[in-house]
This record gives C-alpha cells, structure tokens and sequence, in this order.
C-alpha cells in the first residue's frame, strides 16, 4: 500500500481488509476508519529472530502492528518523512529512522560486520547506531524519518560515495560499505568531528542522506 505523502513530515497510508502496517509506537498522529493498532511483540514480519536480533544489538525500536480498515497519518518529533518504493530489493536502514511500513515487507536483521567486516563494526562504534541494522525485503513501501529531508544519491561501480556516518540514513540495492578515515575541512579549522570518518559505499544501488548530522 503506497504512502500518499501529505507534507514533508506526515505521510497517510490507506488499509484494507487483509492488509496490515507496522510503525513506531507513538508514530500514529490521526486514523479515519474501523483501524486498531496492538503492539507487536515477533518484530515485524521477521518473527523471533529478528527481534532476538535487535535486542541483542539494543536496537529493538518498539513497533505497532496497524489493521482494520481506513487511513492512517504517521509522523513523529516533526522529523523529515521521507517515501522509498521496494520492487522487490532489499532496504537497509536503522531502526530507529524507520517510521512505518507495509506488512507485506519481510523485516529481518543484519550484523553489519558480515557486509563490512571489521570497519563495518568500526562504524556501528563510530555512529553509535549498533553492530546491526534492520533489512526491509519485497514488494512495498517504508516511511523513514532524518534531519532537514532526505536526497537520493546514484552509486554506480564506477562511481562509489562517500558519505558522513552521521548523515547516512538508509541504502538499497547491492552495495558494499566500509569505513575509511579521511581529514575533513572541519577538522582543519579545528571542528574534529565525524568527518574524520567517511562511510564509502560502492556497488549498484541508492543511499539516502539526510541534509543535517544530528542523531534523531
């Protein structure tokens, strides 16, 4: 069920009979409609293991399961909402950036070592965003949230990107990532920060950047 985006920081989703939602606890702002919402203890469509998953990271963001029939208005703290359309690929995102998504999405886990190796578990101790991140697999849509919007950015095997750990929000796609050290024009001026660290992300697919580098 595609999100009709509403303004940049509210999206509404439509549900039907049969059909179901996750999203953050807390993320509801409106309903129209016959909808309820239950907290969802299995992680998503991942089941068990991806929860177990989370937990161990300390990344297990609380999810709602949303059913019945209406339309539902997501948002949450004002951030920036931001639409990604899945055919099929695989979206790798933070869990605490995802607002909200369709059932029909096999949620799962991924220890970020096992893509970057060493570096990769670098850049979870760099970003203080955990070891893992959450996987977003099939046909349908997420809602995630960042700072000042979200650009989509092209990698090509011809042309990787170098993007600040603290901006980068979520990749799609066959992409590789590891952590390089590089001297930004900050730490020059004497403003050291995690621009001493790029995240390089080479392959086939897209990353989405957030355009501020605060946590959310």
């Amino acid at each position: 069920m595609p999100f009709t985006v509403l303004n940049s920081r509210m999206v509404e989703a439509r549900i039907g009979p049969g059909q179901r939602m996750f999203s953050q606890r807390g993320a509801m702002l409106a309903y129209r409609g016959e909808v309820a919402f239950t907290p969802n203890l299995q992680g998503g469509q991942g089941g068990v293991g991806s929860m177990i998953g989370r937990r161990i990271a300390g990344e297990a963001t609380p999810l709602m399961t949303v059913e019945g029939t209406g339309t539902v208005m997501f948002g949450h703290g004002g951030h920036h909402v931001h639409v990604v359309d899945l055919t099929g690929e695989t979206l790798y995102v933070e869990a605490d950036r995802l607002l909200a998504f369709d059932g029909s999405l096999q949620q799962g886990t991924m220890f970020m070592g096992s893509q970057g190796g060493v570096m990769g578990m670098v850049r979870g101790q760099v970003t203080g965003q955990g070891l893992f991140t959450t996987t977003l697999k099939g046909v349908g849509s997420a809602a995630v949230m960042a700072h000042g919007g979200v650009i989509e950015l092209p990698i090509t095997p011809q042309r990787p990107v170098h993007v600040d750990p603290q901006a980068y929000v979520a990749h799609r796609g066959d992409v590789r990532n590891k952590l390089s050290t590089a001297l930004g024009w900050r730490d020059m001026v004497g403003r050291g920060s995690g621009e001493a660290f790029q995240l390089e992300l080479s392959g086939q697919g897209t990353v989405y950047v957030q355009a501020s580098e605060e946590k959310l």
